[in-house]
């Protein structure tokens, strides 16, 4: 896509994106949403891998409320990114695409792909959307670290992370304190240093070996994808071109 800022991205989509204003279960508007969103970052000529979430149907941190093992409910957890996948899919090809395919870390071969680096990448260079499900297949990992290890096999050029209800890094937290105020660029060391929950960070910490940016931002904006795709900053912009000093990035929000 020529004058384009990012020609390939890998999208991280936690299973609230799936919900819609609830906490747990499937929206119709918002997988619609979710596919409009996709098909028009698509529509520009970037090519498109999605990490999806499913924490709308079950969450590993919920083992102890279900007197379960850790290990068992991250399972439960892997499941529910395939039913997003298969369900994401379908909401795609009724919007018209055709060429997506659904890659899963586990083995599910009666309804996806085994992720394959050199055949995902063959994908997205003929032009097909990926989806990537169960994340690397293993328990006590989130789907954040999945994201960044699929984003450097893939090549990509940024990870877009959909956030639900808040759209970027804040101070604090927006939500209890009216006053709080959104970092718009910071450093990965920042957010290791004052352990700013948006990823595990782990994942930051891979972000930051591999040079990855990241863009954290609001899925419900319309449009926000192809934007940032385009090279407007919204959101939070994490990069390994941000030289602010943190008297810098203290500016931002004060």
């Amino acid at each position: 896509m020529s004058g384009a800022r990012y020609n390939r991205i890998v999208v991280k989509l936690s299973g609230r994106a799936f919900a819609g204003d609830e906490e747990f279960g499937l929206d119709s508007a918002a997988l619609a949403h979710v596919a409009n969103e996709l098909l028009d970052a698509r529509s520009r000529g970037v090519e498109v891998a999605v990490v999806v979430g499913g924490g709308n149907f079950f969450r590993g941190n919920l083992a102890e409320e279900w007197e379960i093992e850790r290990a068992e409910a991250d399972n439960v957890g892997m499941l529910g990114t395939v039913m997003n996948g298969i369900i994401l899919r379908g909401v795609l090809k009724q919007h018209g695409l055709e060429d997506v395919r659904l890659m899963t870390a586990l083995p599910f071969p009666s309804f996806a792909e085994p992720f394959i680096r050199l055949r995902a990448l063959a994908h997205l260079e003929r032009d097909r959307l990926v989806l990537l499900a169960s994340g690397i297949g293993q328990p006590y990992v989130t789907t954040d670290y999945p994201a960044v290890q699929r984003a450097i096999e893939l090549r990509a050029d940024a990870i877009l992370l959909g956030k639900h209800g808040t759209d970027g890094i804040y101070d604090r937290d927006p939500r209890t304190d009216r006053l709080a105020r959104r970092y718009d660029t910071l450093r990965y060391q920042d957010i290791l240093e004052q352990d700013l929950r948006v990823m595990d960070q782990s994942a930051i910490v891979l972000a930051r070996e591999y040079d990855m940016p990241l863009h954290i931002f609001d899925f419900e904006e319309k449009g926000a994808i192809a934007a940032i795709c385009s090279g407007e900053n919204r959101g939070t912009y994490i990069s390994p071109s941000t030289t602010l000093t943190r008297s810098e990035i203290e500016e931002q929000v004060s």
